[in-house]
């Protein structure tokens, strides 16, 4: 992050050109390695295309920073294998066929987590892929059984695209943690419950 310019002091805007998903990660773990201003540019760089702002070619080498990472006690938080069956509500955020266990192209076993509920990363957004408002998301969180004070956690296939929807609730007023290791952990172990 110093390499690519970052610091403390300065606000980072993250984009791709994945709908979100990198660049959701990207916010999550500079969040998560306490730096305290960090925004996700919506709609990406196809919609900053879209709206005619500047863009450059070439190498443009960036001002080293200064970011020092570290765990700040507000930081995103995170939980464990151990602990994913005890959260009120786990959030699966991959396509519905993979939660459903008809399909599997990266993990050995198909399904999901005992007791998760399934809201896709591509739901979080709109036709133009810009997020949706913040009462749609809540909604669409609450729809889910996402509700005011719940324990909720997000998770996906290895722990990638789950930030997005991390970051969908976030933008709805709604604090959910990660579970990073995700169905890529929890399929490790043959004695682990399995849904489909």
């Amino acid at each position: 992050m110093r390499e690519a310019g970052v610091t403390s002091t300065r606000q980072v805007v993250v984009y791709d050109d994945w709908a979100g998903r990198a660049a959701a990660r990207a916010w999550w773990l500079l969040r998560h390695h306490g730096h305290p201003w960090v925004r996700v540019l919506d709609g990406g760089w196809s919609a900053w295309q879209a709206i005619g702002g500047p863009t450059a070619t070439g190498d443009e080498p960036p001002t080293r920073g200064d970011f020092e990472a570290h765990r700040p006690p507000e930081g995103m938080r995170t939980v464990g294998v151990e602990q994913v069956l005890d959260v009120d509500v786990l959030v699966d955020a991959r396509a519905p066929e993979r939660f459903r266990g008809e399909v599997e192209p990266v993990d050995p076993v198909a399904g999901h987590v005992p007791g998760a509920v399934n809201v896709p990363t591509d739901a979080n957004l709109d036709a133009t892929g810009r997020f949706l408002s913040a009462p749609v998301l809540q909604a669409r969180y609450v729809a889910a059984g996402v509700v005011p004070g719940a324990d909720v956690v997000a998770y996906c296939g290895s722990g990638v695209t789950a930030t997005h929807d991390v970051l969908a609730m976030e933008v709805a007023g709604i604090k959910a943690g990660l579970y990073p290791g995700s169905w890529s952990e929890w399929v490790t172990d043959a004695s682990r419950p399995v849904e489909r």
